[in-house]
């Protein structure tokens, strides 16, 4: 027994030894990425030497998130600087090394060891810069000098959204071989993946990969595309004989492909495009494939592979109480949670390119995507969004360009949006955007445009594929029930467009209540939770029995900053959300939608919140994806009523009793019993409490 136990002792070490050898051996020895996040100097920009005053932070980072929690309207636009180091290792000296920024809010001017290395112009989308010529063995210094100040020649001008200044996204640095897949093609993977051809038989997909190289000598590019199973489906090799070669397209034709289905199937292939010399790998890129094919059609609305797929869902602002869009990869995690649990098909993402790890969720979770550039009207300043000057329209370009290069092969991209609320009485943006429209198709013919406008039916009508209208009505104008009215009348006027509701909502505030609905202003304190929930009760009921409205996308999921607002409970908040800033309090109208978008099991008493009550009349009203539920009051038993199409069961004229009212509700799906319950105190019967 004791020899046999030798045995397996020395086997279980020398299987150690060998795992451990392997693992010291780097899979992709070409290509390796350390995050440079934590361990940055900050300071404000321009101060006396002696008193500069350094703090401590980690990115992403931004300087202005405390000012919106104190409701700070002219919020700090300035410049700052952010100081940190790298070590630059012996083992790199044959090798390249580039820093990469995901997003550095507006401007951003890059320092290595105290001299200039480059700019870039935009905050909202990511840049690398090669730095191998110009770095030095052992401890290097970075300094990135950092701007949000307003400029003319930088989208956006403004809008109802803070600029958050600072480095707020991740930070990197590359390191590769002297031969590599290029990081430099706009800030993008250096890899484009072109769906030519899908259905359900088969796909045609051409693989295009941007290449640095100095030395071709054995050198081949390999490109293999593996199923979740990591089972190989197709792969391709091309050698590479010309040292001028900057780019090579690779074919792959699949049968019977297993097709990206939004939320119902969200399938992704894995695309691995690695570098070969000699047969062995010195440089790698892994980039996600969804095969899926969809169209727009004026009358029936949006199809995904073929079939009628209701796009419906929220705006996403990046902005996150106490953190502006500073964010982790855990606040962009909940987000995501929150949508799935909404039961939202689509996002459109406000009103800029966002966190890559974002889109990654979106691929993996199957959420349609209209993303778009920060081409962005007043929205409640003066002045406009676009001045005929030359270096603004060179922004606007690189900045389209770069969305469209870095987000390239995400499935859950089906749209492109142009500008959100440009207006035509400074300088007519129309000519350029003609100019931004032919721009995206040329980058990518694949994928359709669009535009979100505020004005009327004609202005900007022809500049895109698609359109989306932003409105409100029952809100800043008009009643809830006008909004069915002005689609038939849009879609009778343009019988040819695709047309979308871009932006639709109400402001309100969790702690503010209201018995008898009355419509408050929205330029007010007052924002009571009742009226956002009838708002979007009546608009969501226009909206599911008209199909040809391609996108029905809320205003918004979570409540966000915006220093030039001065209502409702707090200054500096756009509360129309869903949610609230800090994501703690979802709102009535949140449940609302889930009842009707998500089919999982739930029952919800609206109006919960709303405890003091001075009317003895009263209703109680159920969101649920029950058929019925059942009512007890004090103990006592009222009915069982039935749920209506838009999911809401109501019990009418209820009499409340002086004091504490015990409501209690239940339902049944199958064999799962749904129970929700709630107190409301009667202070005084018929005797109305002042409400503001």
């Amino acid at each position: 027994m004791q020899s046999k136990n030798t045995n397996l002792i020395s086997l279980f070490i020398f299987i150690m030894a060998i795992s451990i050898k392997a693992v010291a051996t780097p899979i992709n020895p070409g290509r390796q990425s350390f995050p440079l996040n934590s361990k940055w100097q900050f300071y404000f920009a321009y101060n006396f030497e002696q008193n500069i005053q350094k703090e401590n932070v980690d990115v992403p980072h931004t300087w202005n998130a405390a000012e919106v929690l104190k409701g700070v309207a002219d919020y700090n636009r300035t410049a700052a600087v952010y100081e940190n180091t790298i070590d630059v290792k012996p083992e790199w000296k044959n090798k390249r090394l580039f820093l990469y920024f995901e997003g550095v809010n507006s401007v951003a001017n890059i320092l290595l060891n105290h001299k200039f290395l480059g700019d870039h112009i935009g905050g909202y989308t990511g840049f690398c810069l090669e730095i191998t010529d110009d770095v030095k063995p052992g401890e290097n210094s970075i300094t990135v000098q950092v701007s949000n100040a307003y400029r003319l020649d930088v989208i956006p001008l403004h809008g109802d959204f803070n600029v958050y200044g600072g480095i707020h996204r991740p930070v990197s640095l590359i390191v590769t071989g002297n031969d590599c897949i290029s990081p430099l093609d706009y800030g993008s993977s250096g890899v484009y993946i072109t769906q030519k051809k899908v259905s359900h038989q088969s796909a045609e997909v051409e693989v295009a990969s941007k290449l640095s190289i100095k030395n071709t000598v054995g050198l081949s590019l390999k490109t293999t595309i593996y199923d979740q199973k990591n089972k190989i489906i197709s792969s391709k090799v091309s050698g590479i004989e010309n040292a001028d070669t900057k780019e090579i397209k690779q074919s792959f034709e699949l049968d019977k492909p297993h097709l990206w289905q939004g939320r119902s199937d969200p399938y992704l292939y894995t695309v691995e495009i690695s570098l070969l010399k000699d047969k062995k790998v010195i440089d790698q890129v892994v980039q996600p494939l969804g095969l899926r094919y969809f169209n727009v059609d004026p009358d029936k609305g949006f199809f995904l592979n073929g079939k009628y797929f209701d796009l419906y869902g929220v705006g996403r602002h990046e902005d996150v109480s106490g953190k502006g869009s500073a964010l982790q990869n855990s606040d962009h995690d909940r987000d995501m949670e929150l949508i799935k649990e909404l039961g939202a098909t689509a996002v459109r993402l406000t009103h800029y390119p966002q966190n890559r790890h974002f889109y990654d969720l979106c691929d993996q979770n199957g959420i349609v995507v209209w993303s778009e550039i920060p081409f962005v009207g007043p929205g409640g300043y003066s002045g406009t969004g676009y001045v005929k000057n030359g270096n603004l329209e060179d922004n606007a370009r690189t900045m389209l360009t770069e969305l469209i290069r870095q987000n390239y092969n995400h499935p859950a991209i089906c749209f492109w949006g142009i500008f959100n609320e440009l207006k035509l009485d400074y300088d007519d943006p129309q000519p350029f955007i003609r100019e931004l429209n032919a721009l995206a198709k040329k980058e990518d013919p694949g994928r359709l445009t669009t535009l979100a406008s505020n004005l009327g039916t004609r202005e900007f009508s022809d500049l895109t594929d698609l359109m989306g209208w932003n409105q409100y009505f029952g809100w800043y104008d008009g009643y809830f029930d006008e909004v069915g009215a002005w689609a038939d009348k849009v879609h009778g006027e343009l019988p040819q467009k695709s047309i979308a509701v871009s932006e639709y909502g109400a402001g309100a505030s969790p702690f503010k209540h209201m018995e008898v609905l009355e419509k408050p202003s929205p330029k007010g304190r007052f924002h009571p939770e009742e009226w956002q929930t009838a708002f979007h009760e009546q608009h969501w009921a226009a909206f599911k029995k008209r199909p040809f409205i391609w996108g029905k996308f809320i205003w918004v999921l979570a409540d966000f900053g915006s220093s030039i607002r001065t209502e409702g409970d707090k200054n500096a908040i756009n509360d129309k959300g869903l949610v609230t800033y800090d994501r703690g309090i979802k709102k009535d109208a949140f449940y609302f939608y889930k009842a009707n978008w998500n089919p999982e099991p739930m029952l919800y008493i609206a109006e919960k919140r709303n405890i003091e009550r001075s009317r003895s009349l009263t209703h109680v009203k159920v969101f649920s994806t029950a058929n019925s539920a059942k009512l007890w009051v004090n103990g006592v038993f009222i009915s069982e009523e039935k749920a209506n199409d838009l999911h809401i069961i109501q019990w009418d004229n209820l009499k409340l009793s002086d004091g504490i009212n015990h409501i209690e509700v239940s339902g049944g799906r199958g064999k799962l019993k749904l129970i929700d319950q709630c107190d409301w105190n009667l202070r005084s019967a018929d005797k109305p409490k002042p409400i503001r």
